[in-house]
């Protein structure tokens, strides 16, 4: 005769740390010819290449997410289109978003997508890739690290920043420096799974200790 095992709370913290780190790759740009897909491909197919991660590719433009925000009554049903993107975001525990730089800060677009929800990107951490002229896109990140800290997620200190993008890849989508942004890309992926799994294990351990509102 065989015995069933119980779950104990060890072995369930076994299987969550064991478990592979879900990455949701966010196209931030959803313009008429973008640049953004790019980059976006490029770093999920980075992240495929760890056993460890599985990866969900996001492109915005595929969610027609209305520009005007629901209401505070819960119970109101939300658009289809938010409520589908919403359940991938659910189902993530770590983002990278990839974004342009217009006019000095990332797109309306990508605001309204990330301002849709709030428990999705609660205590998550997030990742950036920018991509630009000079700087790289610098300024975008700088904004969206402000945003995303709001929802007590926990951006990333390191970021990857294309600077002259249509310089930095081939016509078939790849970093000319190939053995520098592979670096780059291993090192970032390492830090956005290692937050993914601390902050996993610790929300199923615990909760986390809001500050009440003043």
């Amino acid at each position: 005769m065989t015995t069933a095992t119980v779950p104990t709370e060890q072995t369930t913290s076994d299987q969550i740390a064991g478990a592979s780190v879900k990455i949701a790759v966010i196209v931030g740009s959803i313009r008429e010819d973008r640049f953004c897909p790019t980059p976006s491909n490029w770093i999920a197919d980075q992240a495929r290449k760890r056993k460890d991660v599985e990866v969900d590719l996001i492109d915005l433009a595929d969610y027609d997410l209305p520009i005007v925000l629901g209401g505070n009554d819960e119970s109101a049903p939300q658009p289809d289109p938010v409520t589908e993107l919403g359940r991938r975001l659910a189902h993530a525990d770590a983002f990278v978003v990839v974004t342009p730089i217009y006019n000095r800060s990332y797109p309306a677009s990508l605001k309204n997508a990330i301002d849709w929800f709030y428990l999705e990107w609660q205590l998550k951490p997030v990742g950036f890739i920018s991509y630009g002229g000079i700087t790289g896109g610098l300024q975008s990140i700088d904004a969206l690290r402000s945003v995303f800290t709001e929802f007590h997620a926990v951006p990333l200190r390191d970021s990857i920043t294309f600077a002259n993008f249509w310089e930095t890849f081939d016509h078939d989508g790849r970093p000319v420096d190939t053995d520098r942004t592979s670096r780059h890309a291993e090192g970032f992926l390492g830090q956005l799974v290692w937050w993914a799994q601390t902050l996993r294990q610790a929300r199923a351990e615990r909760p986390y200790p809001f500050a009440e509102s003043e």
